[in-house]
């Protein structure tokens, strides 16, 4: 199944069960699932609603931290859980402008706490309530992250585990060789959900021209927009082996704990089922850029220096 959920943070702020009920969910279809570091369950909880008998994909997201040995341990103990990827996200040194967050001064609930973060948060204490320049999360999340991140990166978590490294956030075709370059095993096409740079591009807009310069040397998954089974299939004829979906899975675990998140799941694969006997297409293999009718004016042009 070409349909995988996205590392998304704090789930139990949808439902009691968060990541548990969307892990239990994605197992039932056989999709799989990228847990988030921000999540609000343990990784090894989330793990094993993901039973290798299910052959649901059970991948761990990572953002590289200050603390260089608080993501080591992170990243070990995915490893040791049984998840068979890393993902590490690459276009977030900070977090973008979200008014909403600062007017509502949003921070993580009382009740809720960052489970994978659990010592760090116990030994620099919460983040502040209420904060006075906005969100009290954004500050606690700047806090965390290392922002000098550079392409070395790669180098150094393969020298942590044995896993391969996936890197999330690649919107032009010259950064995509250049995460290849560094070691990368996957790209993963996304513009982390438009919540980070006003103005970027469609991850979708983008799919076709990284997938040109990767040229089939690496898996590209792609996350952003995707809402039906008909978006599935054209990331998929775009050049995606696989797509990733955030937002519908929040809204089902939100209105129906793993059940909603199951129905979302098993929506979106029966339309894809159904768009490709529609086509005459057997697989997903056979799915390419022939059976989309071009946009007008031809699409998204990138500047040559990022080609």
């Amino acid at each position: 199944m070409p349909i995988l959920i996205a590392p998304m943070a704090m789930q139990r702020m949808c439902h009691p069960d968060g990541e548990l009920a969307v892990a239990r969910a994605a197992a039932s279809v056989g999709s799989g699932m990228i847990l988030s570091t921000m999540s609000t369950a343990p990784l090894a909880d989330v793990a094993e609603e993901l039973p290798s008998s299910t052959h649901a994909l059970k991948w761990f997201q990572v953002y590289v931290l200050s603390r260089r040995d608080v993501t080591a341990h992170m990243v070990k103990e995915a490893e040791a859980a049984g998840y068979t990827a890393i993902v590490v996200t690459v276009d977030a040194p900070r977090l973008g402008k979200r008014d909403i967050d600062d007017k509502l001064h949003f921070d993580i609930p009382p009740h809720l706490s960052l489970a994978n973060l659990k010592a760090l948060q116990e030994e620099a204490g919460r983040p502040a309530s209420g904060h006075s320049q906005g969100s009290g999360f954004a500050a606690y999340f700047t806090s965390l992250i290392d922002p000098s991140l550079t392409w070395d990166c790669i180098a150094w978590l393969k020298s942590v585990t044995r896993l391969p490294i996936l890197v999330k956030g690649v919107l032009a075709p010259d950064d995509a060789r250049a995460a290849i370059r560094a070691g990368s095993d996957g790209i993963v096409v996304s513009n982390h959900g438009g919540r980070q740079l006003d103005g970027t591009p469609s991850a979708l807009d983008v799919l076709p021209h990284v997938a040109a310069a990767v040229a089939g040397r690496v898996p590209i998954l792609m996350d952003g927009g995707v809402r039906r089974g008909t978006d599935v299939l054209k990331c998929l004829a775009l050049g995606a082996s696989a797509v990733l979906i955030g937002r519908p899975v929040l809204w089902g675990l939100t209105l129906g704990g793993e059940e909603g998140v199951r129905a979302v799941l098993s929506t979106m694969r029966a339309e894809l089922e159904l768009s490709m006997a529609l086509l005459g297409v057997a697989s997903v293999q056979g799915l390419n850029r022939d059976y989309l009718v071009p946009p007008m004016g031809g699409g998204l042009v990138l500047p040559a220096a990022r080609m």
